[in-house]
């Protein structure tokens, strides 16, 4: 497999991947505009336009661009993120120019209907109340907010619903004037793709957008505080995270194979311990999240508001145990876990798109996959050890929904780890 990448005179970045034997490809545009680079006032912004992509442009109505990837048997959509908005289409081969000139219609001629942004309005706003809704989704974003408060890190990437309502078409161009410039694009095709034809074609889309430079974002500063919900569910549910490392860290392998080994599968040392011999949950994880400049180690259960004392504290106990016995075997099987996660996933083009894309917007180039492996197969079970005594010490926050009223507070969380 074969990434090359070409950039044009204007700044944006042409990177593909030819997956020798596939029919298939996928392809799309990943901006560098997510949650992170919204103003205050701009909150949703991004995750808005990204919902307008499909509603309309100067050349094609919003029927014309389903039907045209349909059609042909293609997939499109797009996403929103704290980092980057994406859009992107799964075709076969002879379909990637076609799918490519539909994406670049939607990111550069957006129509922006006023009948359509008022109903996608009541679309996001359903969404907003849906995710209120779901307990195991809002505290996520309850963590974040409280893991950086006041920061464009930490805000929800659906916005308040206030802000959402109050959107116009002059917000929608102003943020794209803002952020779509092609310095921020990353044009990605991974699969049957020719290298050469995609430049020519998206010389000819985007060839014409002047030069800007980028505007950059603010930096993360974890910030650790706490948010506790009293509503009457079932189930208290619980989130608390640690200052970990970003993409660039030498540590954030390390932090992978920690994260893996402590709640990243049924034998994880949280599962066993947590619900297979005291049986105080149905679900418990833990996962290491990277960004560009930050990075955090996430845990999450879900138990009674009886039980939710005993669940914290044996979780704190664990963690601060791992730290002195984690043994080679736990941490074998993380990299293992790790590194056939990967790979099995880099089976798919979409994967292999997106990754290209993203490794291109944090390092500035692409990382062999070989190279990667190596870097998860060199962490140590003194790396590990050495990582989750830091985590003992490290900026921690806590997010609380449910009958929570038995909860341990963060200071006794933080007390109860370093004692």
């Amino acid at each position: 497999m074969t990434v090359r990448l070409t950039t044009l005179d204007n700044g944006l970045r042409i990177v593909t991947e030819d997956m020798p034997g596939l029919k298939s490809a996928s392809a799309g545009i990943w901006v560098m505009a997510g949650g992170r680079h919204e103003r205050p006032e701009q909150n949703g912004i991004a995750h808005f336009l990204e919902h307008m992509a499909f509603k309309g442009t100067s050349r094609r109505s919003a029927l014309q661009i389903a039907e045209e990837i349909e059609d042909v048997g293609g997939y499109i959509n797009a996403y929103t993120s704290r980092e980057m908005t994406a859009y992107y289409a799964r075709v076969l081969q002879s379909d990637v120019g076609m799918a490519l000139d539909v994406i670049g219609d939607i990111v550069l001629n957006p129509a922006f209907n006023e009948a359509d942004i008022e109903t996608e309005r009541h679309v996001i706003l359903q969404e907003i109340g849906q995710a209120l809704d779901t307990p195991d989704d809002i505290v996520f974003d309850w963590l974040q907010e409280v893991s950086y408060p006041d920061q464009p890190f930490g805000r929800t990437i659906l916005g308040p619903a206030e802000r959402v309502s109050a959107f116009s078409a002059a917000d929608l161009r102003g943020f794209v004037a803002e952020r779509y410039s092609p310095a921020e694009m990353i044009l990605s095709a991974a699969g049957a793709v020719d290298h050469d034809a995609i430049v020519a074609q998206a010389q000819a889309m985007f060839g014409g957008l002047k030069s800007a430079p980028p505007l950059g974002f603010e930096l993360a500063r974890f910030a650790g505080t706490e948010r506790r919900e009293v509503k009457d569910l079932e189930q208290v549910h619980f989130a608390m995270a640690f200052d970990g490392p970003g993409y660039r860290d030498p540590d954030v392998h390390a932090a992978q194979v920690y994260a893996t080994a402590m709640g990243g599968g049924m034998s994880s040392r949280l599962f066993q311990k947590i619900r297979e011999e005291r049986g105080l949950c149905y679900s418990i994880f833990a996962q290491a999240g990277a960004y560009e400049d930050a990075g955090q180690i996430t845990l999450y259960a879900g138990t009674s508001g009886e039980e939710i004392d005993d669940l914290m504290t044996l979780t704190m106990d664990e963690m601060k145990r791992a730290a002195d016995d984690m043994s080679d075997a736990e941490v074998a099987r993380a990299r293992a876990q790790i590194k056939a996660g990967m790979l099995m996933g880099l089976e798919s083009p979409s994967s292999r798109a997106e990754r290209i894309a993203r490794l291109l917007a944090i390092y500035g180039r692409v990382p062999d996959v070989e190279e990667v492996v190596a870097k998860i197969d060199a962490v140590s079970t003194a790396d590990v050890r050495r990582f989750g005594a830091g985590l003992t010490q490290a900026g921690s926050a806590l997010a609380l929904y449910g009958p929570v009223e038995a909860a341990p507070g963060l200071e006794a969380m933080r007390l109860r780890l370093r004692g």
